[in-house]
């Protein structure tokens, strides 16, 4: 099964008495990890339709949804999957709603189905948005609490009497607050999500589509990793969860299949060994050839005898020859 991160045999366990599984003897009686769904009936989508549909006469390609792991039809998704092809991922409805964080990530991550709604200026060294726009009488709330109110009215009341210009040490000092403010928030360890989520985003009843790199970029703070943990969706943080993962690790299992075990024998040699082996294995094919040939010549069946006689035989006719070779040693 395709891509199913927790499903395994019932083999052993309750649902199948009086039969043992070969791989894990000592088994749960129960697999909590298998999910049940239409999935494990042959039925997929929100259709609820087999794969292929013999009524089905509409051609139209499967997507797998990376959370819940079912297949949908890319008309059944509520959008329409990029033309270009340039996605690697796809969360369904159903997910987005039960993932309701993703749609924080969408407007950066999910592609231009999901623009953001509006644009802050930030602090490109700390990272943070700051709010200039203040009204009178938060100023004020914000100089009583640091205790500079009553020397700023004095400040001003003398800059008044003079008509002089007159630089507020209060707002110097209040502005040299912000300022160390701003710096001690940019050295606490800050929450992706909620900054994501501190702006409008778009929200919509679709299915979303993600590049390749997506995970990487999901917040892991310690809050994040509860949410996480609460809906049971861990693994989208992990990278080696991806379809692009399962394939490589399939393309990879099949080239170590296809791996000739002689050839892997041959490279570990040196050159010298290397050729003794391909004489042994060039005379025993042409011995054992010979060997045979007679038994197809006469129309006899070849017993495991006449195997045994055969490699007994050329075991003997090998020490002959070694014992004949003469090493000379300058």
């Amino acid at each position: 099964v395709f891509l199913s991160r927790n499903f395994r045999c019932d083999c052993g366990n309750s649902k199948f008495k009086n039969l043992q599984c070969k791989l894990l003897p000592e088994k749960s009686k129960v697999n909590s990890g298998n999910k049940y769904n239409d999935n494990f009936y042959g039925l997929y989508c929100t259709c609820k339709r087999p794969y292929p549909d013999p009524e089905d006469e509409i051609p139209d390609e499967m997507i797998q949804c990376i959370v819940c792991e079912d297949w949908f039809h890319g008309r059944h998704l509520g959008a329409v999957p990029p033309e270009s092809g340039d996605f690697h991922e796809m969360v369904c409805q159903a997910c987005m709603n039960h993932c309701h964080f993703l749609w924080a990530y969408a407007p950066q991550l999910a592609g231009k189905e999901f623009p953001p709604l509006t644009k802050a200026n930030s602090l490109e060294d700390e990272g943070i948005v700051l709010k200039v726009e203040e009204s009178e009488e938060q100023k004020k709330e914000i100089k009583k609490e640091i205790g500079v109110e009553h020397q700023d009215t004095k400040e001003e009341k003398q800059s008044e009497q003079f008509n002089e210009p007159s630089t507020s040490s209060g707002s110097a000092l209040l502005n040299t607050l912000i300022l160390i403010q701003v710096v001690t928030k940019s050295e606490e360890p800050v929450c992706k999500l909620k900054e994501l989520q501190s702006k409008p985003f778009v929200k919509k009843d679709t299915a979303t589509f993600w590049p390749s790199n997506w995970r990487g970029k999901l917040c892991t703070c310690e809050d994040c990793s509860k949410m996480y943990s609460d809906l049971e969706v861990q693994f989208l943080t992990d990278e080696c969860d991806t379809v692009l993962a399962y394939e490589n690790k399939g393309t990879s299992d099949q080239e170590t299949e296809r791996r000739d075990p002689l050839m892997d024998t041959l490279n570990s040699m040196n050159r010298v060994q290397q050729v003794e082996l391909i004489c042994e294995y060039n005379d025993l094919k042409t011995e054992l050839t010979d060997y045979l040939r007679r038994f197809a010549d006469e129309g006899t069946v070849v017993k495991r005898e006449d195997i045994q006689h055969f490699f007994e035989e050329f075991q003997s006719r090998k020490r002959r020859r070694t014992n004949r070779m003469q090493y000379y040693c300058s």
